[in-house]
């Protein structure tokens, strides 16, 4: 995977830098497996009136059912295509089932079409495989990991994203975070082997402003420059700093730590994330 750098032959090209989009290898989705595009809200709710800000418009989308739990134990399937999703940051793969049925999968780095994969609680562990926690080797790199057994994979799903298997306590193993922290997670839940695909996406660039309206987001904007009564950091004479980052409601921001500290999963939690 790599990304293409446009000439600029216009303004909104100049800055552009975008994927290749040479994995991808179907250009149409798999109609059983594709659901029709779901009603735009708008930010507003029943009454119209809008309680998230800066969303709206957007390209139209159909959502593709991607399988983050994996159950199809000891079947084998093959890779038939590489797949673009504009649901999610990563690509997704289509899988033939040897029983005939068709699933989706995300894609992780290194996953060749043609190529069989399985998931179970024996199965090798190589890259588009899934098994529990407990039967992956320590050290190895993971995604699509799930917090409870059978809920459905919820960790390390976006583009380039990946967990590393530390060690194991009692019950537990022991897993490094894409953020830096290290958590405990029942043995019994699934992940898969590697790191999601398309890993290029962080280097991406839209260019214009239009992209972001494509994508369904309206202009955002920001605190210093709206009035006091509008939010904390408004107002003041001349273009003044606002004071200290915050939210629209008074939280404060970039330092300032807003997890409960009676929150129920703190116990898993071994290590914090760096700041």
């Amino acid at each position: 995977m790599a990304v293409r750098k446009l000439k600029p032959t216009t303004p909104g090209q100049r800055h552009k830098i975008i994927g290749s989009f040479d994995t991808i290898t179907a250009s149409a989705p798999e109609k059983s497996l594709v659901i029709g595009a779901n009603k735009k809200s708008g930010g507003r709710n029943h009454d119209g009136k809008m309680t998230m800000r800066y969303l709206g418009g957007g390209h139209k989308r159909k959502y593709r059912v991607i399988d983050f739990k994996r159950n199809k134990d000891g079947v084998p399937a093959t890779v038939k295509s590489i797949e673009y999703d504009p649901n999610r940051s990563a690509r997704i793969a289509l899988l033939y089932y040897a029983d005939g049925e068709k699933r989706y999968i995300l894609a992780p780095n290194g996953l060749q079409v043609g190529q069989v994969v399985l998931s179970g609680p024996d199965v090798a562990p190589e890259v588009g495989n899934a098994l529990l926690l407990q039967n992956i080797p320590l050290g190895t790199v993971v995604h699509n990991i799930e917090l409870r057994p059978g809920q459905g994979a919820s960790i390390a799903r976006s583009a380039g994203t990946f967990a590393q298997l530390t060690s194991r306590e009692d019950k537990y193993a022991l897993i490094k975070m894409p953020s830096g922290e290290i958590r405990k997670i029942l043995s019994t839940c699934k992940a898969t082997i590697g790191s999601v695909g398309n890993s290029d996406h962080a280097l991406e660039r839209s260019g214009k402003a239009g992209r972001s309206r494509w994508l369904g987001r309206r202009p955002r904007v920001r605190g210093v420059a709206m009035n006091p009564v509008d939010h904390p950091m408004g107002g003041g004479e001349g273009r003044a700093s606002g004071g200290h980052p915050r939210s629209r409601k008074g939280l404060l921001a970039k330092g300032y730590r807003t997890r409960r500290p009676k929150n129920q999963s703190n116990q898993y939690i071994i290590e914090r994330r760096k700041k």
